[in-house]
Formats: C-alpha cells, structure tokens, sequence
C-alpha cells in the first residue's frame, strides 16, 4: 500500500511481457533444478534455487551497509505455494495455515501457533552464511520471506500471471492476507524492507543460503544450500553533475546495472517525486511543500532498484514517494543488455508494471468513469454493497507549524479506510460545464458485474495545493479527537478524500480483489480539467491518509495533557450505501504531555498491536 500528493504513484500494469521474458531468463539457468511435477507427491514441492552463480552489491559512502539480495529463489512445482494468514481480531494472536489444492479437494494444513508473528512474512526462513576470500566466517543470519516477493516462471508452460498479491503488507493494523508461489513460479528470498544492512567491506565472498530446518520440515523441503559469490563495491552519490549523478570508487556510474540517479529514482511518480528521490536505502527526507500529507507509515525499501523487493501498494498519502520499481533479480542482465538501465539509472517510466514489481511503484491505468451521467431514476438495488470500516490510527506523532505556523502543536497521525465488501465501492463525479463541483453518484451492481442501480452521494472538488491537485470526494471519512470520556474535543479540517486502493487490509474476505486497479492517484482522482472521474475502493482494500501540517492534523497547542482518543470515522454522514454502518469507526487511546511548543505523546499497544 506515496503521498497523495504525489501520488503518480502506486503503478501495476503490463505484468505479462515480464512474465515471459522471467521465463526466459530464469528458465535459462534453473530449468534443469526444477523438480519433475509427475514424479512429486501430492501438494506442492518447493525447492531453494540461485538464479546466478555470482551478484554484484553495493555499499554506499552516505549510508554504509550491504543488503543481501542474493538472486535465490524458492520455486514450486506440482502445484501452488499458499499460505491463509489471519486473524480474528486484535486481541488475538496471527495465525496461518498451508492450503493443499489437489483437483477439486483442498486441504488446510494449520500451521504451528506462534511460528508467524505478523504478516511480513516466514521468519527466520532463509539461513545466510559469509566467508570472505581468506575462508573467515564473516556473517550468519537468518531472513523473513514472503512468497509474494518478486517472482517469475521457471517453465514455459507455468501459468502466464501469478493469481497471487504482489508482496506483503506491511499496514499493522492488517486483518488477513493470502501469500503464495504460483506453480511453475519462483519467488525471491531477500527480505526487503524488512531486511537489515550488514557490513562488509569491498571485496569478493561467497555466501552460503540455505532453507532453515523447521521450515524444510514442515513443507518437506529438500536440503540443497546454494553457493553465491559475492562482490561488494564501495560506491558514493557525489561526483558528476552536481550531485545528480552516481559516482562508484572502482566503476563508473554507465556500469552500475540497476543504481537509480539521485534525480531519477522515482521518474514517473508524480511532480514532487524528484525531490525526494534517492538510492533506496536512503531516510526520508522532511516534509516539503506537500501540504496536509504526513509522514509515512514506512521508509523506502533498503533495496537496489533491481530487487522488487517491498510491501504491498504505498504507504498512503503522505511526501515521500514509494522505493524505485524493481524486477527478479534473475532479469538484472537481461534488462542491462536491452538497455532498460541506463546511466540515469533504473526509473518507473522506462520499466512500466511487470511481474516482480513489489515495491508499490506500478502505476495503473485510469479507472474509466461512465462517459455520462446515469439515465433513469436513482435507484438503491438490493444488490451486494461495500462494507467501510476503520482501522485504529498509527504512525501517531506530535509536531510544531513549522515556519507556516509558528507557536502551535499539532497531533499527527495516518488514519485508514477499508472496504470489507462483499462489493467495492464505485463514485463517479461528473461535472457540469464551467462549474466548480462535480455531482457524485454511487453505482450498484449484481453478481454478474452489471450496472443494476444508482444513486447520487454528494460532491467532489478539485484541490489546488501543492501535493494533492486532484479531485476530492466529500465526507468519505472523518477524524476527531475525542477527550477521555469520548466526547469530541477538536476535528480535523480534513473532510475530503480522493479514494485509492494504498493497502491490502484483507484478502480472505469474500470477493477480496487481490490486483485491485487503481492504487495510484494521479490516474484515479483525475486532473483540473476533467469533466468527469472515478474513484475505486476495492473490496479487501484500504486508503491510507497520512497526516502532518497544520490543517488537516489536530491543533493540540491549547489543549491539557491527559488521556485523548483518536476516532477513525467512515462515511460520517452515511451518504454512501453499505451493508454495516455499525462499524464504522474505530478508537486509538493517546497520551499527551509535556508544555507548549514540547508536546509529547505516549501511544499505548492497541491490543496485541504494539504499533504507534
């Protein structure tokens, strides 16, 4: 699951031209490891492959560290990898359970209690060990791995798209999730975001990864480690073009296949990308001129551009634009010779959306609104409908007005919508000539996909600050700060919304969309001069607003410390049409204290959700 603002965001689109070259360029040099699919027993056979017998990584001068991606994969075969993982509330613990497809039966295989802890991932699954070139052990450590990780087919006759979603979510306040390898797939192993940097200093290695012995176990996985030389290079952001380039201490930038340029790493993601752009192991820089959208729920992915290594969609609307797009690290060479990175480095507009692209960088093509307004009387079928629910906020921070409004505090925080279904949510708004208000209407449809009713829901507007300049559905949610007996105290001046699929919520719930469309928001919120727009909000999907600058977070500056709670609120007027109003918001407890101009705030664990 960018910021709003920037939102040239969240891109998925042309998957299948990739899947075809990754079986070309996987299959190449794995093909013959993979396991024969008539001999294996029922259920899928996973095996731990290396797409290359030696990587290159880099070190950065700015920020030292290595991170792992080693090009080892874990593949399936005789059928798909699948994973359920969920859980029934926040007062309960995550769970997970393996399901078995064989023909028409399936099995569900419950996975042992505690193993996953979240939903990042397989903890411990991958064992890493480093030898420099004088045989000293330098390093043991052991990965997460998320099987939606960056992935392509092994075999020419594997399924042309993976059914499965692209990486894991990282929202905490996540309820269920589906994780698999599709059969005749491989997913990569490196950890991603949630993998740390190591040290090691330029030279050659060899890195022996392995398949930790619980996990061989209990998927019956064989014992066959695989061996990686390994190259650090020591490399440094400053050097040619006044800092724009990318210098290395023993190669040039024209050789560094997958290095994003400083100006370059988000090309296509929107106006304001190019201020924040940097290699992505990178801290994110201050909020800057993006009015309204705070900081994120995540920094960019410690990854190269070539890993596809992050988490699911973008982190919201806040300033920071999500990690460069990425491909399978087996596709590095092949998109290197065909020139698709080049010296300004690997950018969004030159790759497009293709398998392997987990780092929330795709960017989807405009969903398409009605061409006109609907005909006919406005009618509320009895059709299947959304379900908009709230998450509790997170990402809850006190901040200053900065140089816009000195001598006040503010009470920061993301705050997420979702939509439980059974049926997403479709708003087209449709704008008459010359007029500043676009009329929205909801739209109903039966189990076929057919446009059965409508009705109108109020209005959209077009934001012209900085960082939004889209268009805003009115009164989609609400966020107030309540005092301790949970009565309003102040409400945030945030009251419009431009809907955008930035968060996979729950993808075990009924007619979940696990490749929702629109997850960007330069395409779905439509620009000044549209006349008309449609905003999408998938079923098992949520929209994450981040917060900051005055205006829309909350002005405490006046207020005393003590116990507040910050309440979530959908659909506040019930404009729009759902199955459960009942449900629509949800209570975060926050402490504040300290004095003017120092404001603190202690955010207690939700539950078993220990996540500010």
């Amino acid at each position: 699951m960018m910021t709003r603002s920037q939102q040239g965001r969240t891109t998925r689109l042309t998957r299948p031209s990739i899947a075809i070259a990754a079986a070309v360029a996987v299959t190449a040099g794995v093909v013959a490891a993979a396991p024969d699919a008539k001999t294996a027993q029922p259920g899928p056979k996973l095996s731990l492959i290396a797409a290359s017998a030696s990587v290159t990584l880099d070190s950065w001068k700015e920020d030292p560290g290595v991170y792992l991606d080693l090009g080892t994969y874990l593949t399936s075969e005789n059928g798909a990898f699948e994973l359920k993982v969920t859980r029934k509330s926040y007062k309960d613990p995550v769970v997970a359970a393996q399901i078995i497809r064989d023909g028409k039966k399936t099995q569900t295989k419950a996975l042992p209690a505690g193993l996953v802890k979240d939903f990042s991932g397989l903890p411990d699954f991958a064992q890493i060990s480093v030898i420099d070139a004088a045989g000293k052990s330098v390093l043991e450590k052991t990965e997460a791995f998320c099987p939606n990780n960056a992935s392509g087919r092994v075999r020419p006759d594997a399924p042309a798209n993976s059914k499965y979603p692209q990486s894991c979510p990282v929202n905490p306040f996540t309820l269920g999730s589906v994780w698999g390898v599709e059969n005749g797939w491989a997913a990569n192993t490196y950890a991603g975001y949630y993998s740390d940097a190591v040290q090691l200093p330029a030279g050659t290695y060899t890195a022996k990864i392995s398949v930790t012995k619980k996990y061989r176990d209990l998927f019956g996985i064989e014992d066959k480690p695989q061996s990686v030389k390994v190259t650090v290079r020591e490399r440094s952001w400053e050097g040619e073009g006044g800092g724009e380039g990318v210098s290395a201490s023993s190669e040039s930038s024209e050789s560094s296949a997958g290095a994003p340029s400083k100006t370059d790493a988000h090309a296509g993601h929107g106006s304001a990308a190019s201020e924040h752009a940097g290699h992505a192991a990178a801290a994110p820089a201050a909020p800057s001129g993006h009015a309204g959208h705070g900081a994120p729920a995540r920094t960019d992915a410690p990854a190269a551009a070539t890993t596809g290594a992050g988490s699911t969609f973008n982190v919201g609307h806040g300033p920071y634009p999500p990690a460069p797009p990425a491909l399978p690290w087996a596709l590095k060479k092949q998109a290197t010779e065909k020139g698709a990175l080049g010296r300004q480095g690997f950018s969004a507009a030159a790759v497009g959306d293709r398998t392997g692209q987990t780092d929330g960088s795709r960017q989807a093509p405009g969903v398409q609104p009605n061409a006109k307004r609907p005909a006919g009387k406005a009618t509320v079928p009895d059709v299947p409908k959304p379900d908009l629910r709230s998450l509790p906020a997170y990402g809850i921070t006190v901040s200053d007005g900065y140089e816009d409004v000195p001598g006040k505090d503010y009470l920061a925080f993301s705050a997420n919508v979702w939509n439980a279904g059974p049926a997403k949510l479709v708003v087209d708004g449709f704008r008459s000539p010359g007029k500043e208000l676009m009329d929205a209407y909801q739209y109903f449809y039966d189990a076929d996909g057919k446009q059965v009713g409508y009705t109108p829901t109020g209005t959209m507007e077009w934001d012209p600050r900085p960082g939004h300049e889209h268009w805003h559905f009115t009164d989609f949610a609400s966020y107030r700060l309540l005092k301790a007996d949970q009565k309003e105290t102040v409400r945030s001046g945030k009251e419009a919304f431009c809907l955008a699929n930035t968060d996979a919520v729950d993808y075990t719930v009924k007619n979940a969309n696990w490749h929702p469309d629109n997850t960007d928001l330069s395409t779905a919120c439509g620009q000044e001069n549209s006349i008309s727009v449609r905003e999408v909000l998938d079923v098992g999907s949520g929209d994450t607003y981040t917060q900051d600058l005055p205006g829309q977070s909350f002005d405490i500056t006046d207020l005393p410390n003590g116990t507040y709670y910050i309440q979530v609120l959908a659909n506040p007027e019930n404009r729009l049409k759902e199955t459960n109003h009942d449900n629509n918001s949800a209570l975060r407890k926050v402490v504040l204290g300290g004095k003017k101009g120092a404001r603190t705030v202690k955010v207690p664990a939700h539950h078993l959700v220990d996540a500010n």
